[in-house]
Formats: structure tokens, sequence, C-alpha cells
């Protein structure tokens, strides 16, 4: 047979053109990518979870910025101290049935007014005052009204059993304690 001009085989296999470390450098530069997201996307949420999302909005991959650097804190606000003295309270009756020199049932309400500006008080506070009804007939009975959003008043009305329809019924507050706030 003779040649009809096709050249012969080589005798060992011609490799292809490398492109695998092209592949590897995109693979590589691709994950990356995805590591420095994931990173910046977690300082963001924690930096943020911390109260400084103009620090975190500023500067999304979570690196310090100067305008963090310079960001001031916000001042804590200060609330008066709510004390017993804090308060004036008296009773107001709300039903009464006297039953001859059996004496009394009246039922009382806590009328508060608080001593100082309204607005000195923790809004998010909620003060449980005691106080000490007198002229009950078995002793003092001692109930609780809870103040919260500084105005809003929380009490149960109290029933009584004075000796006489003359008895003197009197109040006190005998302790303030603030929950929460």
């Amino acid at each position: 047979m003779t040649d009809t001009g096709t050249p012969p085989m080589p005798s060992y296999n011609p490799t292809p053109p490398v492109k695998k470390s092209r592949a590897s450098l995109v693979i590589a530069a691709s994950a990356a990518a995805v590591i420095v997201a994931v990173v910046g996307t977690g300082m963001v949420v924690v930096h943020s979870g911390h109260g400084s999302k103009q620090a975190a909005a500023a500067n999304p991959t979570g690196g310090a910025t100067e305008a963090a650097a310079t960001e001031t804190p916000t001042p804590t606000p200060s609330y008066a101290e709510v004390t017993a003295d804090s308060f004036t309270i008296e009773l107001r009756t709300t039903k009464r049935q006297c039953f001859g020199t059996a004496g009394c049932n009246v039922t009382v309400e806590p009328t508060l007014t608080y001593l100082g500006d309204s607005e000195s008080i923790d809004p998010d506070a909620v003060y449980e005052i005691t106080y000490e009804i007198h002229g009950d007939e078995s002793g003092p009975v001692i109930e609780t009204a809870e103040l919260s959003d500084r105005t809003s008043l929380n009490y149960t009305p109290s029933m009584i059993s004075t000796a006489s329809a003359g008895t003197n019924v009197s109040v006190e507050i005998t302790d303030v304690t603030a929950q929460g706030g």
C-alpha cells in the first residue's frame, strides 16, 4: 500500500492543551468570594446586633471605618428614683353598706399622686406600690398597685369592715419596687 498523503500517526499520544490550572483558578476564586461574602455578612449581623447599625451599613464587610471609630455612644437616660415618699395616697370610697351598730362594709380604691414630674419616671419600668389600709376591724389590710407607662395604675378595690360608720379609714404607702426598665 502506498501512502496517499496523510501524515503518519505519531508514536506517542499528544496531550490536549492544559486547562486544568485555569479551572482550578476559577474554582479557587469562587470559593474565596463565597468565604468573603459569608464572613462579611456574619460580621454585619453581629455588628448590627450590638447596636451599631450605622457602622455596619457604612462598611458591609465588617472592617473598621473612621466613622465607627468616631461614633459616640448614645447616653443612657437617667430617671428619678421612685420611693414611697415620691407619692401621696388617699382612699376613695366607692361603696358603703352600714348595719347600724354592727359596723359597715366599705369598698375603697387608692388615689395616687406622683410628687415629681411624671416624665422623670422610667417609662419601661413597672412600679409595685405597696400600701396599708388602717380602719378594718381585723387589722391593717395590705394591698399592692402597679404603675406602668408612667400613668397607668392597676389595682384591685379593697373591701374592709369597719366597727362603725364613724371609723376613720386611713392609708399609707409602705414600699415601692421597680420591675424591669
